[in-house]
């Protein structure tokens, strides 16, 4: 009896090991599909900025006021936004960009709360993604600047892959600006005093990778200024 209940134990196990590698399979797939349509949509987009930040942030938040703006200003000097195609800072990013006649363009992910589409996005320009990893890619490869609005652990963690990838010359340096001096204050006294000084975990060119501010026209300058000097090309 012992026996018979190990062996129906062990081919289980065996057939549910099999179920997974299968699976696994068809993610492959998926993840192809993915690639596949966000590099033949963004292939033909031109130069854009993005713009990250938080999806609560309600459209009476100055920060809201603010994202508006600066997309605004950047469609007027030529370039398309991205968002994550989300409500909050995303939708005020499509929102300055889709009033302006600008490219407005949305990356869209599917998550169990926050996140829906916002109605600024160009038709043809939204892209719904399933993973995470995949999104990431397309906001790197095709961005010529990142615009980081105050936001929360997703804001973070594209703000730090951007970082890394520079820092570590997998992709070609770009301009990324973080708004909002109260906001990102603590954060960036925490880097240099915890990360560069104490630590030494960083090196202290690393602190030039960003630039904080404050203004709308402070944020696109320095994005243009950058171009005056460096061409716009896709980052890899």
């Amino acid at each position: 009896m012992d026996h018979e209940k190990k062996s129906t134990e062990h081919h289980f196990k065996q057939k549910e090991w099999k179920d997974i590698k299968s699976e696994n399979s068809w993610v492959i797939f998926k993840v192809m599909s993915e690639f596949v349509e966000g590099f033949e949509k963004l292939n033909r987009i031109g130069p854009c900025v993005s713009i990250f930040g938080s999806a609560r942030t309600n459209p009476d938040n100055p920060y809201y006021r603010q994202a508006t703006n600066i997309a605004s200003k950047l469609v007027q000097k030529g370039y398309g936004v991205i968002t994550g195609g989300g409500p909050g800072i995303m939708e005020a990013g499509n929102k300055g960009a889709n009033i302006n006649g600008g490219t407005s363009v949305g990356l869209n992910i599917d998550l169990p709360f926050e996140q829906h589409s916002n109605i600024y996005i160009d038709p043809n320009k939204l892209i719904d993604f399933d993973y995470f990893f995949v999104r990431k890619v397309m906001f790197v490869k095709y961005s010529q600047g990142f615009i980081v609005m105050p936001g929360g652990m997703g804001t973070l963690d594209e703000l730090f892959e951007a970082l890394t990838l520079i820092q570590t010359e997998k992709i070609e340096k770009f301009p990324i600006v973080l708004v909002g001096t109260t906001y990102w204050t603590g954060l960036v006294d925490w880097i240099k005093q915890v990360m560069l000084e104490k630590e030494q975990n960083i090196s202290p060119e690393d602190m030039d990778l960003f630039t904080i501010v404050d203004t709308p026209e402070e944020a696109v300058d320095i994005v243009d200024e950058f171009y005056k000097t460096y061409r716009l090309r896709p980052n890899f």
